[in-house]
This record gives structure tokens, sequence and C-alpha cells, in this order.
């Protein structure tokens, strides 16, 4: 995020709030949210003191104020960078979206990005990217190549790393510039753009350019809820005969999808296999483990390829389930 977002514009507003950050991470989130508010009576319109307040009287058990303080954040910044509607809907005061906004994952990645792999690989054990490529290698075999591979929400590049010597042209997308100044700099990619998977893909990519005979979306699933939408453009941009390689976040078999305290969102399995029916896709195979660790929590996952059926044909024991089966949100 920029600076000016961050900053009250206000140096003892800003100085108080660093008092308060600071108590928060020490656990005396009383004198956190004193503090806190004692910076906002100084410089009323800072929507990231707003969201800090939210966040300190939410772990201090104070829903209600914390409600408060997003809505406040809402209020001054309605684009909602700081994804204070997601945090709403988890206290149970918003309904919950099927995504969230494209300016809170862009701004989340863009401050993310200088310490992404470092975070990613050292300190939570992310191993997405690797397994995938292992399945793959089940899949197609070891010495399987791919004329042309497409890397849905590339991020820094860290799927590409792997995937480059199993295919002759790399295309990466992602919504975050500062993730693609990190892949680039990878030098592992034939080709990068800025792009929201739900709506700019096409027209990031190549005027006329052709689908792909692998395309990947490894960690990227879990920034949706309703697959529809993005499960569409991933099947629409694989070819024929071509595979989907992703992964989820494993949520109960009770529940369609379901947003997490991480502001992340997890999927069932048997809503999976429907989607990717529904999406012409068949699944090949399918795989339930770790994929990183959230504090002292593991996250377990679904890492899945799926295969672009010749004809688009959907079976219609799924498509009559498709429309009997309401859509299920459940809330933690």
């Amino acid at each position: 995020m920029a600076s000016h977002q961050l900053s009250s514009g206000d140096l003892t507003a800003d100085r108080r709030a660093h008092y308060a950050r600071q108590y928060a991470e020490g656990g005396d989130l009383g004198a956190a949210v004193d503090l806190q508010t004692q910076a906002l009576e100084l410089a009323p319109d800072w929507a990231a003191g707003w969201q800090a307040l939210g966040d300190y009287q939410q772990k201090a058990g104070d829903l209600a104020g914390a409600a408060n303080a997003w809505r406040k954040v809402l209020a001054l910044s309605p684009v909602d960078i700081f994804g204070a509607g997601l945090k709403l809907s988890l206290t149970g005061q918003a309904k919950t979206p099927p995504a969230p906004p494209s300016e809170y994952v862009e701004a989340l990645f863009d401050g993310y990005s200088n310490r992404f792999d470092t975070a990613l690989l050292e300190d939570l054990g992310y191993c997405v990217p690797e397994r995938l490529t292992a399945l793959l290698n089940d899949v197609a075999g070891m010495d399987a190549k791919f004329a042309k591979v497409i890397d849905l929400g590339c991020g820094t590049g860290l799927f590409g790393e792997q995937i480059r010597q199993m295919t002759s042209w790399l295309e990466g997308y992602d919504l975050s510039q500062g993730m693609l100044a990190k892949a680039g700099d990878k030098g592992v990619y034939d080709r990068l753009g800025q792009a929201d998977i739900l709506h700019g893909i096409p027209a990031a990519r190549l005027q006329g350019a052709g689908p792909a005979d692998l395309v990947a979306a490894a960690d990227v699933f879990a920034y949706f809820g309703d697959l529809d939408g993005v499960m569409a453009v991933a099947s629409d941009l694989t070819a024929k005969g071509g595979l989907l390689a992703f992964s989820l976040e494993a949520g109960q078999e009770d529940c369609d999808w379901m947003l997490q305290s991480s502001l992340r969102y997890c999927h069932g399995e048997t809503y999976l296999k429907r989607l990717l029916d529904q999406h012409g896709l068949d699944l090949v195979k399918l795989s339930r483990e770790p994929i990183r660790r959230d504090g002292h929590n593991t996250i377990t996952g679904l890492l899945a390829i799926a295969r672009k059926r010749l004809s688009a044909t959907v079976s219609e024991d799924v498509a009559s389930m498709a429309k009997a089966t309401p859509l299920t949100i459940a809330l933690n």
C-alpha cells in the first residue's frame, strides 16, 4: 500500500498509533485501543487508523466496537483496500462476499511482494508449486513437454520456476505490479501481464493468442469464494484435451465455500467436482495434503489436475444436481 494510506499525516497521531501497535504486539490490547483512539481524535479521516482500531477491538473481544470501526473504514475508503467488508462478514455484520475487492488483493500483495518468497517458503513451509508439479509429472509423465503454459495469479513466479523446464512458452498474469516485478526479475516467463483474472485476462494477452495446453492457478482460488467465474476463465484458456492444475484450501463437505479468519476461502470437494464438470473439465487427479503453516496450524489443501474435454458436454446427473443444490455459505 502507498505510504499516504498508512500514515495519518499528523506526526503526533502517527506516534500514538506506533505505540498502540507496540502495546498490541505485547498483548496489552486495552492500552492499544486507548492510544489508537487518541490517534484518531487527532486524525479522524485516517482509514488505515480506523482499520487498526477495529483489529485491536476484535482481538480484545469488542466485536461491536470493531464493527463500528470497520464501517468507518468503508465510509472513508469505499474501494476497501483494507478488507474491512470481509471482516464485517466474519463477525456476522454483513453478508459474505463471493470474492474480496480486487483493490484489496492488489494492495495486499503489493505490500507483501518484497518478502513474499521468504515468508512463504521459509516461515510458512509453502509447497504448492512443487507438489502441483509432482502431480503433473504423475499425470503427464516425467518427460512431458507443454507447448504453452498460462500461470494465473503467478505472483513472484514460484510455480513458473518449477514448470519452466517443461514448456517452451510461459505466460504469467497477476493483479499486483509488485509481484510481477519480482517474477520478471527471475527471468523465467516469456510474457508477463497485469490483469484481474475475472475480467482482464483476455485483454492482457497478445491479440489472437490461443489457449494453452496447461493452465495453472497455484494458491489463487483461495482468494475467491464462488469459483464459477474464475473456473469459466480457466476453462476458456485451456485447450481441448489440455490440463488445468490448481490448488484450494480444503473445507468441510457440508458447505460449498466459506470465508475463513485468514480472509481466504476454503472449498468443499463435492463442490469442486461439480464445478469442474459444469465447465467441461474432468478431474484426473486429486490430492488432499498439507500445503503450508498458519501460525501453529497446518493448512490442508486440495491439489487437483483436470483435463478439458474434447466436447464441452456436462453430465446430466451433475447438471441436475447443480440446479437442485443451493449454494451454501458458512461463517466461522
